[in-house]
This record gives structure tokens, C-alpha cells and sequence, in this order.
């Protein structure tokens, strides 16, 4: 969940705030406060992002190990198989590229 620290380091990122709970206490004398409705974008723009990526997220944790993958790829030549890129393909169908 994206909250309002990542919004504000987003937006901000050199800026020099403190947030206690809710309330914001703005500390630069360089940069402009964002305001909360643009700190509320951020959020949902931020939000949207990390959604976007789920795919990612599950395809990582889905394929096979790197060195199971090298095993499949020596036993898939040595035998004229596609163990390794069926594998793979399994991953890329089970969680698709959004579009």
C-alpha cells in the first residue's frame, strides 16, 4: 500500500518535512509544500504503478531457480526437448503482460 511518505518523497525528494501520524510539518525553505490534493494524486498515480507490476511480482516468485533453469536448458539440448522454454511460457501465460 503506497502511503503518504511515498507520495511525499515522490514529489519532494530532497525536501526536509517531518510527519507525525497525519500531520505534516513542513521543514524546507527551499522547495514548495505539496498540496494534499497533489499529494493524494501522488499516491494514487504511485498506487496505480505498483499495480500495474503485479505481474512482475508473480512471475518472479513463479519461475523456476536459476540453476534449475541452467538444467533444464543443458537437458533440453542434449535431448532435442523444450522442458526450459515450456517452462518459462507456463510462467508468461499463468501471469500475462497487461496491455
Amino acid at each position: 500500500m503506497i502511503d503518504k511518505v511515498a507520495a511525499l518523497q515522490a514529489l519532494t525528494p530532497a525536501a526536509k518535512w517531518v510527519l507525525r501520524g497525519d500531520e505534516l510539518e513542513w521543514l524546507d525553505d527551499t522547495q514548495t509544500q505539496p498540496t494534499d490534493s497533489e499529494i493524494t494524486a501522488e499516491i494514487t498515480r504511485l498506487q496505480a504503478e505498483y499495480d500495474a507490476l503485479q505481474y512482475q511480482r508473480d512471475r518472479a516468485t513463479a519461475y523456476p531457480s536459476l540453476q534449475d533453469q541452467a538444467d533444464m536448458q543443458f537437458h533440453d539440448l542434449a535431448n532435442g526437448t523444450t522442458t526450459w522454454l515450456d517452462a518459462i511460457q507456463a510462467v508468461k501465460d499463468a501471469y500475462p503482460k497487461p496491455v
